[in-house]
């Protein structure tokens, strides 16, 4: 596709915006470690809460929704619709415990919780484990969107993708920092906003598709429109809504929703200037993350089932791409590709502004973990911050470096979303329950780590070679929870706690609630502590399942609107009323700084 003049004059000021943005943060990114890596700890919640959606919005993302969309109707979206539980626990229970921590990173955390070398090899573990592997991986499928993308808008081959947007983006991230990552996540994900609805309205217009209605009373849409998944087909049914809402959300880590929070997520309420701010701004990530951002590419992948019914029919108008990633993911670029010039441009802007947004933060939040948690901690202790500024400077061009090379060996989004998936399924639990059961240890979590890891590896590698029945990806998840959460509970019975002193002094640094802690708090009033902020465990479960109801409303009542369906619009949005008025109630007895 050829882009006009006025799309590329979008699209450079664009990159020179992002790029003006990136120098005015670069002047204080490289003053240390907390500058270039948590924006100096003093950041304000509706920043940071835009940051993280915007993080979240990956070049991917629009691709993963088209591909569930096309595959399994709107319902199909319930696989990550679930993690909304996940989001809402760490809004109300482990925000402000983050905050009060004082760590530098998520995984200096484990030298604060546990005690000896078990401490020691799990904080250097999960840096390579995390930083580089896990971390890659994400990356890696968001470079495959972009890859997808190119190939369709701009007729990139995936070598030029990789090398352009990766050095373009390497290099921006390198300049400004956690701070120019956050201020210019600001920027791109309004750019990215304004170009998906746009977008979806265009393409719901086109003759092809003949306007909302017409759309929605498509042949072609008929039991892809539904919220909730047909209650009387077991076989949509378990997969998409039950086991997501009763196993998925708690068991399985997936960046941006991991349970108890970390990543990215722990970056931001590290970064934040107080507990609230820290609980406000996550607050503000899951409702747009959830209940508003989706809506506009939903409509584009509806669309795309009149315009491009099948894979054939994408083949057939992209003969260009390579056969063997022809998938469901790209029908969203390729329902891009008919937007006129202007908005192609603008709609591109925005897609480039995905891309770096999300791999920005990965790349900057990776090479936090290898300069600090790696380097300093395991290889030079007497770092300067100068030097841990340049040891996250160089990792950040190795990590691209890796991420590249392996979106060149997948295939869609799906694919990677899955992986990511096994691999985390079971360790959801550890990471609930270290902040609030003392019995929690290193030993735990790495036990956790490497069985979730050996548990997908058997599963995604191993088991298609045998000859015993094919399993389904809910079934493997069940298998992955089921094997990895008997494999560390035994190891934690197996073990000694950890150290009396170091409990103890975790304890009076978070304030967890006493219930978990109850031989820890016994130790410690027979010296004389008293702790001095009650336990708002309850009531922050409490604000956790208000706030849940609060946007599955919101989401269900924009969605009813949508379809014109007035009256459970209406019915939608006085639950979501009510449960705004009782987290309002709520709030004061969570005890936040």
């Amino acid at each position: 596709m050829l882009l006009t003049t006025i799309d590329w004059l979008i699209i450079a000021s664009f990159f020179v915006i992002s790029l003006l943005i990136g120098l005015y943060a670069s002047r204080k990114s490289g003053k240390d470690f907390t500058e270039y890596f948590l924006a100096g700890g003093k950041m304000p919640w509706w920043l940071l809460g835009i940051s993280m959606v915007a993080t979240t919005f990956a070049a991917d993302t629009p691709n993963l929704v088209a591909d569930i969309v096309r595959k399994n109707g709107v319902s199909g979206n319930w696989v990550w619709w679930a993690f909304l539980l996940t989001g809402m626990l760490t809004v109300f229970v482990y925000a402000k415990l983050w905050k009060r921590s004082g760590v530098l990173t998520d995984l200096e955390f484990y030298e604060l919780r546990y005690s000896g070398k078990p401490a020691a090899f799990l904080r250097g573990f999960r840096a390579i484990y995390l930083g580089v592997i896990f971390n890659c991986m994400v990356m890696a499928v968001v470079i495959l969107a972009g890859i997808k993308i190119g190939g369709i808008l701009l007729g990139a081959t995936p070598i030029q993708v990789v090398l352009v947007a990766g050095s373009i983006t390497v290099i921006y991230t390198m300049l400004g920092g956690l701070r120019g990552v956050i201020l210019t996540d600001f920027f791109q994900f309004a750019m990215a906003m304004i170009g998906g609805i746009a977008a979806a309205i265009y393409l719901v217009k086109m003759p092809e598709v003949g306007g909302f209605s017409n759309m929605l009373a498509h042949p072609n849409l008929n039991g892809k429109l539904d919220l909730l998944p047909d209650l009387n087909n077991t076989n949509v049914l378990i997969p998409v809504l039950i086991i997501p809402l009763a196993v998925q959300w708690w068991s399985t880590w997936y960046p941006g929703a991991e349970p108890g929070g970390g990543g990215y997520v722990a970056q931001r309420m590290l970064s934040a200037k107080s507990e609230k701010d820290s609980t406000g701004a996550t607050l503000l990530f899951n409702i747009a993350h959830y209940a508003l951002r989706p809506w506009p590419w939903i409509i584009v992948a509806l669309a795309s089932l009149i315009v491009f019914p099948d894979l054939d029919s994408i083949q057939a108008a992209f003969p260009q791409i390579k056969a063997g990633i022809i998938d469901d993911d790209l029908a969203y670029p390729a329902m891009l590709s008919l937007l006129p010039a202007g908005l192609l441009g603008l709609v591109i802007a925005s897609l480039i502004a995905a891309f770096m947004s999300t791999i920005s933060t990965h790349l900057n939040w990776g090479s936090s973990y290898l300069a600090h948690d790696f380097y300093k901690r395991f290889v030079n202790q007497s770092a300067t911050d100068k030097e841990l500024v340049l040891t996250g400077r160089l990792t950040t061009i190795g990590l691209m470096i890796i991420a590249g090379f392996l979106a060149l060996g997948l295939e869609s989004a799906l694919e990677g979303f899955n992986i990511i998936l096994q691999i985390g399924a079971g360790t959801g639990l550890i990471y609930i329950l270290r902040w609030f059961w003392w019995r929690i240890n290193a030993y735990t979590e790495i036990a956790g780590m490497v069985i979730s890891f050996l548990v997908a590896v058997f599963f995604e590698k191993i088991y298609p070679m045998l000859n015993y029945p094919e399993l389904l990806g809910w079934q493997k998840l069940l298998w992955g929870v089921g094997i990895t959460t008997m494999g560390w509970l035994l190891v934690t019975f197996l073990t000694n706690p950890t150290n009396q002193q170091q409990l103890e002094e975790f304890y009076k640094q978070v304030q967890p609630d006493e219930m978990g802690w109850k031989p820890v708090v016994r130790e410690l009033k027979q010296s004389g502590y008293q702790p001095g902020t009650p336990g708002t465990l309850v009531a922050g479960i409490a604000a956790m399942f208000v706030a849940t109801v609060l946007v599955y409303s919101l989401l269900f009542g924009v969605g009813y609107v949508l379809y014109g369906e007035m009256q459970r619009a209406l019915f939608a949005l006085i639950f979501t009323s009510i449960s705004g008025y009782l987290l309002y109630t709520l709030w004061p007895r969570l005890k936040m700084n």
